[in-house]
């Protein structure tokens, strides 16, 4: 995509993820917390290539990690921007 402006690259990943309906990932969060949204995991790892990437399905990746139902806190984008504004 030609993009090399850092806050560029942040605001895209916000908007995607506001598209896509994950949470953030904080990297300063506890490993005494839950699991983050299972969408989100998903999405981490379908990032990666190959065949049992390319073939990995939502309800098997949920199945073969063990994972919960989880339903995520989504903001509207009205909200996330009252959050997270930044200077065009």
């Amino acid at each position: 995509m030609g993009i090399t402006d850092f806050e560029d690259m942040k605001a895209i990943s916000r908007h995607t993820r506001v598209l896509l309906g994950i949470e953030e990932p904080l990297f300063s969060r506890t490993i005494t917390l839950p699991y983050r949204d299972n969408i989100g995991l998903f999405l981490e790892r379908k990032g990666h290539t190959g065949v049992k990437s390319d073939s990995l399905t939502f309800s098997e990746f949920v199945q073969a990690a063990g994972l919960q139902d989880y339903a995520p806190k989504i903001t509207t984008p009205e909200e996330n921007e009252a959050l997270h504004y930044t200077e065009p």
